[in-house]
């Protein structure tokens, strides 16, 4: 099992942010609502400002003892819902073995249980990868999709599980 943090994000960490999300972009772009090309173009303003989150929300990282981030989760609060978004854990440590999607998701789940009865995520179509990640672990498809936006023929399906 690796050995390993949940904890928020803050401010002060915007350097490591930007190279998790260009990571994650790199490894699955499908999974995600910008490109790679477009994510490296943001200002360092724009970096700090995601580093310092909303109001309401929570962007979580798990962190090695030796610095390396090996995954993330955010919770937002969609139109009244609370959502998970931004998810990505390293290939190295994917699985249940390693412990990591299951920990982050265990902290999102508290804090989505403090905003409402359900969590509710939009998960590409063509990503069943994570799909059956969402499955196993509670989530179920609501038959409600919506156009991925950078590839319009597909489509992003949305999956909940209650959380109280």
């Amino acid at each position: 099992m690796t050995v390993f943090a949940v904890r928020e994000v803050e401010e002060r960490d915007w350097v490591r942010l930007r190279a998790l999300r260009l990571e994650m972009l790199a490894d699955t772009p499908i999974a995600y609502l910008e490109t790679l090309e477009t994510a490296e173009a943001h200002p360092v303003s724009h970096w700090q400002r995601s580093a310092r989150g909303r109001p309401g929300s929570v962007k979580l990282v798990a962190e090695r003892e030796d610095g390396r981030w090996l995954g993330t989760m955010t919770g937002i609060i969609a139109e009244g819902v609370p959502t998970l978004v931004a998810v990505y854990v390293a290939p190295d440590v994917r699985g249940a073995a390693a412990g990591v999607t299951d920990a982050l998701l265990a902290a999102i789940e508290r804090w989505a249980a403090q905003h409402g009865d359900q969590l509710r995520l939009e998960v590409n179509e063509l990503n069943g990868r994570a799909i059956e990640a969402y499955r196993r672990r509670g989530f179920v498809l609501t038959g409600r999709t919506t156009p991925y936006p950078l590839d319009p023929p597909s489509l992003e399906l949305e999956m909940v599980k209650q959380v109280r």
